[in-house]
């Protein structure tokens, strides 16, 4: 099912930094660049953990599907932005401003119940070591995944519906770079409180609630390990859970500021900017902190190097 275009509208202006031209120049290389280390990063990770079996556990199942969300979140828009900042005609058409908004919703949502899903499994493998192979086996990992992208993109296809059949007003500028949902609903000649409230449930379900999961399951994680007696155990086992809890901080953070603050009638640049980093900058930093770093994927990736090498 696809939004029909009943208000007449067959294009939207993306305005984004138009009024910033030298800011404009500035971005477009450091988006350049962040897009290509996203991509590389994220898709090494998906091809190391696909090539090389040690790494076919849980844990890296859920990191190569976050590499995934990351790569296709990025690539719903940044590209367009991309030539947009290098052209005067920063148009996007209705039914691709409807297609790039649920794609960023869904991926976006997604990631934030990933998010929570990978708290569980690390909580399993630390707190219940014995059990955590039946536990977490593959088919309740392939149903937690398969749940969490089912769900998200059901309640964005929702979304993007409700946002696209609104009469808009005469004009068409979006202020934003992106067709982002609050940005559109600003264009509504009609009440949107009843839009708005609907969006605000959903931003608790995928907000407070996996983030509260979150941070239950690191207490519980941060209760064993203090019980561990050797000193080395602990600090390994802390440093991986500050890593991550300061990816998810980072994203949560961001999320919850552009989705729940009090909303206002005029955009700010402040809000662009908050979403660039929640848009670009994480999916960068989501393969350094999760997987890059780790002795695993490092290993992995040289003896994935190394057989393909000997194969040539």
């Amino acid at each position: 099912m696809e939004p029909i275009n009943k208000t007449g509208v067959s294009e939207f202006f993306l305005k984004g930094f138009s009024g910033y031209p030298v800011l404009e120049h500035l971005l477009f290389p450091l988006c350049s660049g962040m897009y290509l280390v996203t991509l590389l990063g994220n898709t090494a990770i998906v091809v190391v953990s696909m090539l090389d079996t040690r790494l076919h556990t849980p844990m890296y199942f859920f990191l190569g599907n976050l590499s995934i969300l990351d790569i296709c979140y990025t690539s719903s828009f940044v590209p367009l932005m991309l030539a947009h900042l290098l052209s005067s005609r920063k148009t996007i058409s209705f039914i691709a401003c409807a297609i790039q908004m649920c794609l960023s919703l869904a991926t976006g949502s997604t990631e934030c119940l990933l998010l929570a899903i990978m708290a569980y499994d690390r909580y399993l493998a630390i707190c219940q070591p014995l059990r955590y192979p039946v536990l977490m086996n593959h088919r309740l990992c392939l149903l937690l995944a398969g749940t969490a992208w089912t769900l998200c993109l059901l309640k964005s296809v929702t979304e993007t519906i409700i946002a696209m059949r609104l009469p808009f007003c005469s004009h068409h500028i979006v202020r934003h770079f992106t067709c982002e949902i609050l940005a559109v609903l600003k264009l509504a000649c009609g009440d949107t409180s009843i839009r708005e409230a609907f969006l605000l449930v959903g931003s608790i379900l995928l907000l407070p609630v996996p983030l509260a999961l979150i941070c239950l399951s690191y207490a519980l994680i941060l209760a064993t390990i203090l019980r561990v007696p050797s000193a080395a155990g602990r600090r390994k086992a802390f440093s991986t859970c500050s890593a991550h809890l300061a990816v998810v901080l980072l994203f949560y953070g961001t999320v919850i500021f552009m989705y729940m603050k009090p909303k206002s009638k005029e955009a700010h640049i402040s809000d662009e900017v908050f979403t660039v980093l929640y848009a670009i900058v994480i999916p960068m930093l989501n393969p350094i902190i999760y997987s890059l770093r780790n002795k695993e994927v490092k290993d992995a990736a040289r003896r994935v190097w190394d057989s393909r090498q000997a194969c040539r």
